[in-house]
């Protein structure tokens, strides 16, 4: 029988753990009871009391005022929440707040939407009776950030900002200094926004109830809360839920919304601020064809006719598979289908792929010979139920910001943790064991935890015995391992991995993630197997707060694959080469399929260099600026007779390009993404194309039905229909049942989802163990002697890949350029200072970049972003790909450095 409490001497049942607060929500309205220091996402804190309640504990008993937001309910209580003297209570310590807050509210930035000026109306306030404080006449508004704004003298000492910091983001940048009259919120050692360890994510501007935190867009001002569109992010596989207002055709400002499953009122500066890309004078806004060497503006008639013509005739001289197509991991699903459909049942060829070749393809493909499938096991919300965490090759808090927040608070709270990195990631400081390998020694590395669980006896044999296959032959080469030599290969004492492994294999639950630092390798597809292999040995699979979840690279790359765009899979990995298969996709597809498996995207560049490939259709990726080995991609675009850029702006990929179409950003379409916990959700269009453009969805419909497939118009809804005919764990999506917060793969009829993959039984029936040996990158071999170094990719929070869009909005003001990350001993080995230019030279070719010296990289290690076209640092990357996927080796590529003849220059941004 249901505990009961009482709410104006009603009875309402009670919920186990809620508060007061949420009891009086559900049972009597959800803004009934004023507050101030209350958020959704913040805990409770009980500073305000405005909240406060008479409780007694009979009726007609004596009543006390208790702070709602923190107190428990409890069995029997009356509470009383309008009581005469509540009521005296509330309005008196609004009262307080006012005799320090200016009372202009008529011209405030939140005039209209603010939460005091709510709760002041609420409890009537008409007068203020106290003297004036005189706070508000002393402190400085601060302007000095290209997003974060702050006016003090509008801070009621709510808290909520240095909450939404530390709770939230994690980053503790915001306390509370002085008191009484003088207490203010400060920033870092009383700094201004710039010059504090700020990273920009909003949480505190979306927090504070009034204006004394905001930004530049004026997110919380009446203006901003007029028309408001609910949509997903375009920068990482988190899959953020944004809410997006507008006026008049024009983007305002974004917010999070509270209930968004993926990131709960949070999201990073990308997804909140850097968006003014969508409008920015450099978008193209016409097809280009280009002529004597020039591009010049077309219709789109002209540029399809121009088009439908020269595909049909390569086609008919060369053959369907003269021709290849490179779809994007930022578009939508449904127009990453069409894309796939259209080389297949227009073209007639498999050579179709995306971005997830140079990501996460041996994610995909490990994962498929382990499980069956090849996406994340298990959803981010477990990360409430883990005893573990194991994070390898990933840097979450900044390349996938809201989930490396939630990892890193569970960090500091005191969950056991495990980070193996070659860098000292923001994580590693919070890590109980962080295991900083050389650079492509993940595979003996792994192999040593594999070696201590068996040999200390830690495994869960009953899972084993019953889940898996392969295991004694897995084992039997596991303990021919030299544990000296390994440990002398990776450069981590064999100690603390033994410690490391004992934690992972005795927690109840350990879930790892993992993301380029495991695939960018030579042994990509051999490391996730590996993983694989510890997630079974230990059980850590099909249970809450366990499995196995690669961090996906960009925003869609889990879809651009789930949709087909790849060589030897069509839409929904199914097997391209399988007789029953391809009368499948025949039937479907009222066209001939071909069985043979396409092109990879290094492949294309082969053959366009050796003549056999003759146009590339390349949808939102720029690689000439991204892909390793620049030199050879620039040759490789250079020799297609056609080469068809479809972007937003002119890259360095789309300068090389015979065509160029201006397509649409996420803003101005309609469709789904699916994150990296295979969420499907809803991308709903807010503004109108750019004038010229067009979604791409609706250019890849009009070639095809140019070239003569009747392929119907673009809508989400119809394309999501198709899409579920064919691809088995889209089945019961539909664009309503999708709601808000979006279904997780795989989708059975009626919108049943599956938040958790392998309970009972893999995919592939028994995991499968697989055992494999280190063995040098064929870069370090081939190189090494005569260049000793080894630099490493990463990503910055503040950008996106190659920056496209981010070099194109505020951003670009924080993270102003790449840096080389060196560490001390190698930069006085060669007499380079903090800031001077260096020269970094490889097989390949130099580039020329920035020092910054630090020891979060090992010495003979170092490590760099490609976000600026100005560096380039792909043209020293090199052309060693992991030998299953064919994903480049980023991470490991030898290098020698001297001091270049650059000018010195002080670092600006660390």
């Amino acid at each position: 029988m249901s505990k009961i409490a009482y709410i104006n001497n009603r009875p309402f049942a009670i919920k186990e753990g809620e508060t007061m607060l949420s009891f009086l929500k559900r049972n009597y309205g959800e803004k009934k009871v004023p507050t101030l220091c209350d958020a959704p996402n913040l805990e409770p804190f009980g500073s305000c009391r405005v909240c406060s309640v008479d409780v007694a504990l009979q009726p007609g008993g004596k009543t006390k005022a208790m702070a709602s937001c923190h107190s428990p309910i409890f069995e029997n209580a009356y509470i009383f929440p309008d009581s005469e003297n509540i009521q005296k209570l509330r309005k008196n310590i609004i009262e307080l707040v006012l005799t320090d807050h200016p009372l202009d509210c008529l011209t405030c930035e939140v005039s209209g939407n603010c939460e005091l000026q709510d709760v002041a109306a609420s409890v009537g306030m008409r007068e203020v009776r106290y003297p004036e404080g005189e706070n508000h006449q002393h402190y400085q508004k601060d302007f000095s950030h290209p997003y974060m704004t702050s006016d003090l003298t509008k801070c009621i000492n709510c808290y909520r900002c240095i909450r939404a910091c530390d709770e939230v983001q994690g980053e503790f940048v915001l306390n509370m200094a002085g008191r009484g009259f003088d207490s203010k919120i400060i920033k870092s050692f009383d700094d201004n926004f710039m010059d504090s360890d700020c990273v920009s994510c909003g949480a505190c501007s979306q927090a504070c109830p009034t204006s004394a935190i905001s930004d530049v867009f004026e997110s919380k001002s009446i203006v901003a809360q007029s028309e408001k569109t609910r949509t997903i992010c375009t920068y990482c596989g988190v899959g953020c839920n944004l809410e997006v207002s507008t006026k008049n055709g024009q983007i305002l400002s974004i917010q999070a919304p509270y209930d968004a499953i993926a990131n709960g009122g949070h999201t990073c500066l990308k997804g909140r601020y850097a968006f003014k890309f969508y409008n920015h004078p450099d978008r193209l806004r016409t097809p280009l064809i280009k002529r004597n060497s020039e591009f010049v503006p077309a219709t789109w008639d002209e540029v399809y006719d121009f088009i439908a013509d020269k595909l049909t005739q390569l086609k008919t001289d060369f053959g369907p598979d003269s021709i290849a197509g490179i779809s994007s991991a930022r578009t939508p699903n449904e127009e990453n289908y069409l894309m796939q459909k259209f080389m297949r049942a227009v073209i007639g060829t498999n050579n179709i792929d995306c971005c997830a070749r140079v990501c996460h393809s041996p994610t995909a493909l490990g994962m498929q010979r382990a499980f069956g499938t090849g996406a994340a096991t298990n959803s981010i919300e477990d990360l409430n139920y883990t005893d573990c965490i194991f994070v390898i090759g990933a840097n979450p808090t900044d390349a996938h910001p809201v989930t490396g927040a939630k990892i890193k608070q569970r960090m500091m709270k005191g969950v056991t943790s495990i980070i193996v990195d070659p860098r000292r990631i923001e994580l590693a400081k919070y890590a109980t064991y962080h295991l900083q390998l050389r650079p492509g020694t993940n595979v003996a590395l792994l192999n040593m935890m594999l070696y201590f669980i068996i040999t200390e006896d830690v495994m869960d044999k009953d899972f084993v015995a019953k889940r898996t296959e392969g295991f004694e032959e897995f084992k039997a080469e596991i303990l021919k391992l030299d544990i000296d030599e390994l440990a002398q290969i990776t450069g981590v004492d064999k100690d603390l991995v033994r410690e490391a492994s004992l934690a992972y294999a005795n927690a109840n639950a350990a879930m790892e993630f993992h993301g380029l630092g495991v695939t960018e390798h030579s042994q990509g597809t051999f490391t996730v197997q590996l993983i694989a292999d510890l997630a079974m040995i230990t059980g850590n699979i099909g249970k809450k707060g366990s499995g196995m979840n690669p961090l996906r690279g960009q925003n869609n790359v889990q879809g651009a694959a789930d949709m087909g765009a790849q060589p030897h899979q069509g839409a929904g990995y199914l097997d391209v080469t399988n007789p029953e298969i391809n009368a499948r996709y025949n039937s479907f597809y009222n066209a001939k399929v071909p069985s043979h498996i396409g092109y990879k995207i290094p492949e294309m560049f082969n053959a366009a260099i050796s003549g056999d490939l003759k146009a590339l259709w390349i949808i939102g990726e720029d690689v000439v600026q991204t892909d390793p080995n620049t030199q050879k991609v620039m040759k490789a675009m250079d020799s297609l007779e056609l080469l068809i850029v479809q972007e937003i702006f002119m890259t360095e990929t789309a300068k090389h390009a015979t065509v160029i179409l201006p397509g649409a950003s996420f803003l101005e379409k309609s469709g789904t993404f699916t994150n990296g916990e295979r969420r499907i959700q809803r991308v709903q269009k807010v503004v109108e194309p750019i004038e010229g453009s067009k979604p791409d969805g609706e250019i890849i419909v009009d070639i095809m039905n140019r070239m003569g497939y009747p392929q119907p118009a673009y809508t989400p809804e119809g394309m999501l229909e198709e899409i579920s005919g064919i691809v088995p764990f889209f089945m019961g999506a539909t664009w309503e049942n999708l709601g808000d917060n979006g279904l997780q793969w795989p989708v059975f009829e009626g919108g049943k989802d599956t938040p958790m993959l392998h309970i009972t039984e893999f995919k592939r029936g028994l995991g499968k163990f697989t055992f494999k040996n280190w063995r040098e990158s064929a870069e370090v071999e081939a190189h090494g002697k005569d260049y000793p170094y080894i630099i490493t990719t990463n990503r910055e929070l503040e950008h996106y890949n190659c920056g496209t869009m981010t070099r194109r909005t505020g951003n670009v003001d924080i993270l102003t350029e790449d840096v080389l990350l060196i560490h001390p001993k190698d930069a006085a080995d060669n007499f380079i200072e903090d800031g001077q230019m260096v020269c970094v030279e490889s097989p390949r070719g130099k580039v020329d970049i920035k020092a910054f010296i630090t020891d979060e990289v090992r010495p003979g290690v170092l490590s760099s972003t490609f976000h600026f076209p100005e560096i380039m640092l792909n043209n020293i990357t090199s052309d060693v790909h992991d030998s299953e996927a064919m994903c480049p080796e980023y991470k490991v590529v030898v290098c020698r450095i001297r001091k270049s003849k650059g000018k010195f220059k002080a670092m600006a941004n660390s």
